[in-house]
């Protein structure tokens, strides 16, 4: 892993470098995700059916588009009794933080008559997308799904790619029904994301869509938005660990690799004013990759995204910190919660020694669908808010308008907008 003294140059370096991982810069994909979306909406199942014949090999058809309560069944014969058991804690923790986020309308009135309110309503239908194969994460299926089932939402699919005998991982199945996914689809990709977002005779209209993916699904995700709501265009994965001298140097190179192994693309940085915990961090995350498994990806992800800044100073670290806006930030100082309360952008915040990256991943609760490439300056984790809607509600009296028509009517005829002064007018001539 790379020291470097921390500098406005160096930082500029980085935040460049950075931004090359985010999917919009993937421009050459755009024309072939384009070319898929623009086929589901004009003719829906036919071109559902050819995708996933060409990219996953399986003949879908009406009659196996959908996972059967026997294909259910059989997840749970087949999933090992410790995957289930967790799967099932994780989930209780994840809903109990969650249901803490639940809004409820709110309304009042005065004695002039004027009422005034929020109406909070959930979204009808919601569509999350789960990567097959490999990349197939039962995790992700709950932080993706109990926030919509917590904020109420009526039907809750699910879309996620087949294997080419049409059998879906069983961990994925698991989760969905622990959950509380109503359907699942066999269907994944591009394709999949266009058809949750235009509907077709098999797959219904969403009204959001959520969930990670592939450079295809990430650019379908922002084809589609418009036309649906997205939850975000994720980018690679992403840790910031800021340390001090107070640190253990092989926990922090331990939790930087903890997301250099998501893929090549993936970032690791440590942000600290101390050069020996640097230079220690570095020496351990070498030692470290050459015994994991996935050692290729993991140096692939170090020498091209990953590096042991050197800040002068603690507001010189906090600094860098906002403009990085990290995805995941593990403060381990001497005082985390201080620290903590001087940081404005980061999408989950992970505070002091035993509080592992990982530890939000899958068990603590707080969603793990967070903003990437610096978006979380204006971002926030997926939360019960993303599936619900607020519609304001206005009613006046006759006393009550008669005491405001004038102003409005000026108001309106400032802006050059007469009809709309004269329909306050007009109940009062």
């Amino acid at each position: 892993m790379k020291v470097i003294e921390l500098n406005e140059e160096s930082k500029k370096d980085l935040l460049k470098t950075l931004l090359k991982r985010s999917p919009s810069q993937y421009r050459e994909y755009e024309d072939k995700v384009n070319a898929i979306v623009n086929d589901i909406r004009a003719n829906g199942d036919e071109a559902v059916i050819k995708y996933t014949r060409m990219f996953d090999g399986f003949e879908l058809n009406v009659q196996n588009v959908l996972v059967t309560e026997q294909e259910i069944e059989e997840a749970y014969k087949k999933a090992d009794e410790r995957l289930i058991s967790v799967i099932k804690k994780a989930g209780a923790n994840i809903r109990a933080f969650h249901e803490r986020q639940k809004q409820n309308s709110w309304f009042e009135s005065d004695p002039k008559g004027i009422f005034l309110g929020q109406k909070v309503t959930p979204l009808k239908r919601a569509g999350v997308y789960v990567p097959g194969g490999k990349a197939a994460y039962p995790s992700s299926v709950l932080m993706n799904v109990i926030p919509a089932k917590v904020a109420g939402v009526d039907e809750i699919i699910m879309c996620t790619p087949p294997g080419k005998d049409g059998v879906i991982y069983e961990g994925t199945i698991i989760a969905a029904a622990e959950a509380g996914v109503d359907k699942i689809y066999k269907v994944g990709g591009a394709q999949a994301i266009a058809a949750m977002a235009f509907g077709t005779d098999m797959i219904p209209r969403t009204d959001k869509i959520t969930g990670p993916g592939n450079i295809y699904v990430a650019l379908a995700k922002k084809a589609v938005y418009g036309n649906v709501s997205i939850d975000s265009i994720a980018g690679p994965s992403e840790i910031l660990v800021y340390a001090d001298e107070t640190a253990n140097p092989s926990y922090v190179a331990a939790d930087l690799l903890s997301q250099a192994e998501h893929d090549e693309l993936a970032c690791a940085i440590l942000i600290t004013t101390s050069r020996k915990l640097a230079e220690e961090v570095s020496r351990i995350a070498d030692e470290m990759t050459a015994k994991m498994p996935r050692e290729k990806i993991i140096s692939a992800s170090i020498n091209n995204y990953g590096c042991a800044l050197i800040a002068k100073n603690s507001e010189d670290a906090i600094s860098a910190i906002d403009d990085i806006a990290p995805e995941h930030l593990e403060i381990v100082t001497a005082d985390p919660y201080t620290d903590m309360m001087k940081v404005r952008n980061a999408g989950a915040i992970f505070l002091g020694a035993y509080s592992s990256e990982p530890l939000g991943d899958y068990w603590a609760g707080p969603n793990h669908i967070l903003p990437t490439n610096g978006t979380a300056r204006f971002f926030s984790a997926v939360s019960v808010e993303d599936f619900i809607k607020k519609s304001s509600v206005i009613s006046y009296s006759k006393e009550a308008l008669e005491e405001a028509h004038e102003d409005i009517e000026y108001f309106a005829r400032a802006e050059g907008l007469y009809a709309h002064a004269a329909s306050i007018a007009e109940r009062f001539k």
